[in-house]
């Protein structure tokens, strides 16, 4: 088995195929000496003999044309720590237009608002529970907003503190707001318990705030149409809960 130097450059698998580019045809394969992946560079690479074919680089083979190795090297993406143990109601915010159509689009589902950051110490220490209790609350949507990435976003909501919470729950909007760490989670259980119950209703979502919705306008974060369309469902989401209320004190009355 002959060898080619540790300086020689390839990329690919521990395993590469060698062919002949000009034929076509493949002539043999390359294989890591010492298949760690975390150690590829500098090892040597070992080329098996095979019938046919030259047994040192530096011999002449007249019946051999260049042969040339290609591959890709393919290393697992390692996960980011607020990227791990998620749940398929955990959803990662990518902008300002994906929030607010999200909340809109919860109906009357609990929304929990959970904006991060990844050099936040306790963002990260809190994960794993927010983690758990998006796992035993499948009915709640948990959106995640990056604050790094959406730095303007979160001016607009006027988030100053993390890791920071809201929820919201249909017609009502954003019903509590508050930061909390894992020596104050209970308040986070509690909110979650009592917003999180079961009830029904046809009233529309009414999601972010009016103000809120002029401020990411105003950013360029969000359209103008869509501006004045959540703005519109925010009236009517008002109305409608203004009519059930008033026909359930109607019932009660009865």
């Amino acid at each position: 088995m002959s060898c080619l130097p540790a300086a020689f450059s390839v990329s690919g698998s521990s395993s590469l195929i060698v062919s002949n580019r000009e034929k076509g045809s493949s002539i043999g394969g390359l294989q890591f000496r010492n298949p760690n992946s975390k150690e590829i560079w500098g090892n040597t690479l070992d080329f098996p003999d095979q019938r046919g074919f030259v047994t040192n680089w530096s011999n002449k083979a007249p019946n051999l044309d260049p042969v040339y190795a290609q591959g890709t090297i393919s290393f697992p993406k390692a996960k980011k720590w607020w990227e791990k143990s998620l749940q398929p109601n955990v959803i990662e915010i990518e902008s300002a237009q994906e929030l607010v159509e999200g909340l809109r689009n919860a109906g009357d589902g609990l929304v929990v608002l959970n904006f991060f950051s990844p050099g936040c110490g306790g963002c990260k220490a809190l994960h794993p529970k927010i983690c758990q209790l998006a796992e035993s609350n499948p009915n709640t949507i948990f959106l995640t907003v990056n604050y790094e990435e959406h730095k303007p976003m979160c001016y607009a909501l006027h988030v100053h503190v993390l890791p920071f919470f809201r929820f919201y729950r249909g017609a009502d909007g954003k019903v509590c707001s508050f930061s909390c760490t894992n020596a104050t989670i209970k308040k986070f259980k509690d909110a979650l318990a009592k917003y999180g119950k079961e009830r029904c209703s046809l009233a529309p979502a009414k999601g972010l705030e009016e103000k809120e919705l002029v401020a990411l306008s105003s950013m360029d974060l969000i359209s103008k149409d869509l501006e004045v369309r959540e703005m519109a469902g925010a009236v009517k989401s008002t109305s409608f809960s203004k009519v059930e209320l008033k026909e359930g004190n109607a019932m009660v009355a009865a």
